[in-house]
């Protein structure tokens, strides 16, 4: 998902018009829970056919049991019986019924023309909200788990809309070190890694125990407890190098009581100076929300030249890809650049896909 790419469509997916809600409603609830959840939509968007709960049960993860012991089948129903709860609390339009006249067990599916939606026009900020909980997903390991349930599907010989979920999946990857730091901060492991600052040639090991990850001005941040300094750090993710090695024992330690890490985060970076200016070319009647940052807008025959004031090329730049061929970067060559290869990291996701999707 590059921007607002893939939401504009008419039929969008319901989720997307419910993700404030959802968000909310599973906060408290476990990983497991919000990932067997997802999984279990895609499952039911992705066939035409009532599925029965053995099928359900044998295909998302999340519900993995022996039926044929009763102790495991009745947790199986208690733990099926909820999420069908929730998803209906969600507003999610969950259909019960049979295939035929013939079949005995019920089962279920997602009503399609019910659960579609007509256009929904986002303004950039609120398509970078969505793009960042799309990369959450994805790196949380449902995207991955999301591909597994439909082999499974089809491996049983149910027939699979490849049309059903289109557009869910993300394009834009986040850093490498996302996914085992957010996951050593669930567990309450202590993490090493090797972290590069500007002024330095060769990255310095950090201990950290950390507390949490967290996106401010476009930037991924983990917050926690350095052990070497005995003192709270913040680390920008871009800057980690190599890999992420988990050290300590998962329940090591505990953070501390009302943490706010979007503050630790503010208070460590400091004021943005934006000091520095970038001229792109925005096609007419386009961009509204660039025209509003801009500093000055000349008009042109081929569009409109807007000055941009910017801190850092790479952060502009991951706005301005969201505009798609709307806009054009015109100077400085460091923000172009920025976005040049954005584009080919989009590029090059979409090739994985494409063939991975071919490979099936």
């Amino acid at each position: 998902m590059a921007g607002d790419g893939g939401l504009g469509g008419g039929g969008g997916p319901a989720w997307v018009h419910g993700f404030r809600g959802w968000a909310a409603s599973v906060h408290p609830v476990s990983r497991s829970r919000t990932e067997r959840l997802v999984n279990l939509v895609i499952c039911l968007l992705s066939t035409r056919r009532f599925l029965t709960a053995a099928q359900i049960a044998a295909t998302v993860p999340g519900y993995e049991h022996d039926p044929d012991d009763a102790r495991e089948h009745e947790a199986f129903q208690r733990k099926f019986e909820r999420d069908k709860a929730e998803l209906r609390e969600l507003g999610v339009p969950l259909e019960t019924g049979t295939a035929s006249v013939f079949d005995a067990e019920p089962g279920y599916r997602i009503a399609h023309r019910e659960y579609a939606l007509p256009d929904i026009p986002l303004e950039p900020d609120e398509a970078a909200a969505v793009g960042i909980a799309a990369r959450l997903w994805q790196h949380a390991g449902l995207a991955a788990a999301a591909s597994s349930g439909l082999a499974k599907l089809r491996a049983a010989g149910v027939d699979v809309d490849p049309q059903a979920t289109l557009g869910l999946e993300p394009m834009v990857t986040v850093d490498p070190s996302f996914a085992p730091l957010t996951a050593a901060a669930r567990d309450r492991r202590e993490v090493t890694f090797d972290y590069r600052v500007p002024d330095r040639d060769a990255p310095t090991r950090r201990r950290l125990q950390p507390w949490g990850v967290v996106c401010w001005r476009g930037r991924w941040y983990v917050v926690g407890h350095d052990r070497d300094r005995a003192a709270t750090r913040c680390f920008r993710l871009s800057r980690v190098v190599g890999a992420v090695r988990a050290t300590g024992a998962p329940g090591g330690y505990e953070p501390p009581a009302g943490l706010d890490l979007i503050s630790h985060v503010a208070t460590w970076s400091g004021p943005v100076e934006r000091t520095g200016r970038a001229t792109v070319l925005a096609a007419p009647g386009r961009a509204a929300g660039l025209r509003r940052w801009a500093v000055q807008s000349v008009p042109g025959p081929d569009g409109d030249h807007l000055v941009l004031p910017y801190a850092d090329p790479e952060s502009l730049a991951g706005q301005l890809v969201g505009y798609g061929p709307d806009v054009r970067v015109v100077d400085p060559p460091e923000v172009r650049d920025a976005v040049i290869q954005r584009l080919k990291e989009i590029a090059a996701r979409h090739d994985e896909l494409a063939v991975a999707g071919g490979s099936r």
